[in-house]
């Protein structure tokens, strides 16, 4: 980055930063001047980040200045910081912010549509989410891996809805994968698109397979080498924006080993059939059938690290699952507080309180795992046990955690008249999906 543009990106931060500060006090309601100034915040950061997400293009290779890449953090050392960057916490407060006041209320009526709103799409592309995904070079803005700043992204907008998180994720997913493991020339000819201004790429990762004790190295769907072509066969289920994706990237078994694959849609043998899930239905599940479906050889990700990409889709599911597991907790603490019985709150009795504890140190676990997972892979070091040990401890107790959310709200918690049914719905997924986005 030039020294100008530098200054220009600290300076625009450190007027963010002061901003954000100022909006939080009480200050601006005493002098009432809170919503001129949360204005300059939603434009500060409007224009301070760049994104993209939507589809239906011919994919354009764009000049090429070498292989891109994000280099790995340098400002984490062997120790677990806790500590978030000035970046990072400006990040979060606006993304809580989005979540609370955007997602949350969009969440119900995007469940019951089965799909994203085009307004809530339109909103969340406005957050800048790609900015941490597409590098530098390549039009974007991300110099190093961003690891920990896009798990804590993820874990805010899940805390808004788990399902609307993953939806609006999707692309950026995709964009993470083909930064990391892409060559020159697959760069070149797909990134650009996530940073159109005018029409950003729609994409989704298909790993997820229709079959009993799914196992991801062990692949039913199948690629063989014929002429310039790989030829694809086989199923991939739950797929997430399937009908509005232009561009996949696909898992399947090549010589016996697992490899992944970019696969435009549109291509002849490549269909889409509906698939209703219980939970994450704002995401417009489907399935996406493969049937001597023709990518090109230099589509083959050849530089990708398999067992790393699992370990990074478990890490983004986990951080999601942590943010829904919390606004579970939110919810239930604060309604077995207002919720009387015998003339007192529910939250007097023991089972309840006592329940309502649990909770909170199952949210405390899975976040540490997960966040000490992520330091470690945004440092470069080997992270697969810690990857390892929080999805296994995630899958468990988000599934937990919904259940004793639904419970609490006893008679309640069965309806939709209160969120935490649809949380639980959607967190059981945490435990089903495979790489249905990824960090």
């Amino acid at each position: 980055m030039h020294t100008q543009d530098t200054f220009m990106g600290k300076a625009q931060g450190l007027g963010l930063y002061m901003l954000t500060q100022f909006a939080s006090s009480d200050i601006a309601d005493r002098l009432k001047i809170r919503k001129p100034i949360e204005g300059l915040l939603y434009q500060g950061s409007k224009t301070g980040f760049q994104i993209a997400t939507q589809a239906a293009r011919i994919f354009t290779p764009a000049k090429s200045s070498g292989k891109a890449t994000r280099l790995p953090s340098q400002k984490r050392n062997n120790l677990f910081d806790l500590t978030l960057t000035d970046e990072q916490q400006m990040t979060r407060d606006s993304l809580s912010r989005f979540a609370k006041e955007v997602i949350r209320p969009a969440a119900h009526a995007a469940d019951e549509a089965h799909g994203i709103s085009a307004e809530v799409q339109t909103q969340a592309s406005e957050l800048g989410l790609m900015y941490y995904a597409v590098p530098e070079s390549l039009g974007g803005a991300a110099t190093e891996d961003s690891l920990v700043t896009q798990m804590l992204a993820l874990e805010d907008l899940g805390h808004g809805d788990f399902s609307l998180a993953a939806a609006i994720y999707a692309p950026v997913s995709v964009a993470n994968v083909l930064t990391r493991y892409g060559t020159d020339a697959q760069q070149q000819q797909y990134l650009p698109a996530f940073i159109d201004e005018t029409k950003p790429a729609i994409a989704a990762l298909a790993c997820n397979e229709p079959s009993v004790v799914f196992d991801p190295y062990k692949l039913q769907t199948t690629a063989r080498a014929e002429g310039d072509s790989y030829v694809l066969n086989g199923e991939k289920s739950l797929v997430l924006l399937a009908a509005d994706s232009e561009l996949f990237i696909i898992s399947a078994q090549l010589d016996g080993q697992p490899a992944l694959f970019i696969v435009e849609s549109g291509l002849t043998g490549l269909t889409l059939s509906e698939e209703p899930a219980m939970g994450l239905k704002a995401a417009k599940t489907a399935r996406l059938h493969l049937k001597n479906v023709r990518t090109p050889k230099v589509n083959l990700l050849t530089e990708a690290n398999y067992r790393e990409f699992l370990d990074l889709g478990a890490l983004a599911s986990c951080a999601v699952a942590v943010g829904t597991a919390q606004a579970v907790l939110d919810y239930v603490a604060v309604y077995a507080n207002e919720r009387e019985a015998f003339g007192e709150p529910i939250s007097h009795r023991q089972s309840v309180a006592f329940m309502i504890a649990d909770m909170a140190i199952e949210v405390d676990a899975m976040r540490l795992l997960t966040w000490s997972a992520c330091s470690l892979a945004e440092a470069g070091k080997p992270f697969h046990r810690e990857a390892h040990l929080a999805r296994i401890l995630c899958s468990e107790k988000a599934m937990k955690i919904g259940t004793d959310g639904v419970q609490l709200l006893g008679g309640h918690g069965f309806t939709k008249e209160h969120p935490v049914e649809r949380w639980y719905r959607d967190l059981r997924s945490v435990a089903i999906t495979q790489n249905a986005i990824s960090l």
